[in-house]
């Protein structure tokens, strides 16, 4: 990945993740957290892993970024993107939908 597309999906993945690292942990260690999202064999939730992911690439120095870090930025935006375009109508505050955006980062209620 050239520095002109690492430089894209920083800024984008900056822009859509807006839940610190702190706020991410403290979400992925609830129950509501742990069933959201889709599980491989009763494990843990694609969303869920990549929260984890998420909150090292947030901590980590921009410089020790790699190449799979920025791959993994690129899937976290798709994925933010195509979740927000299916908002449900109503309050969403306590639904699947937003939970699962949480699992990856990003609150749409802050």
């Amino acid at each position: 990945m050239n520095g002109d597309e690492r430089k894209e999906v920083g800024e984008a993945f900056r822009e859509l993740v807006n839940m610190t690292p702190a706020e991410l942990e403290k979400w992925l260690a609830s129950d509501q957290s742990r069933s959201a999202g889709q599980h491989q064999d009763g494990g843990e939730s694609t969303g869920h892993a990549s929260g984890r992911r998420i909150v090292e690439i947030l901590r980590a120095k921009k410089g020790d970024l790699s190449d799979d870090d920025y791959l993994h930025m690129r899937k976290v935006v798709g994925y933010i993107r195509r979740h927000l375009a299916q908002r449900p109508p109503g309050d969403v505050g306590d639904t699947r939908w937003r939970h699962s955006l949480m699992n990856w980062g990003h609150d749409p209620l802050a």
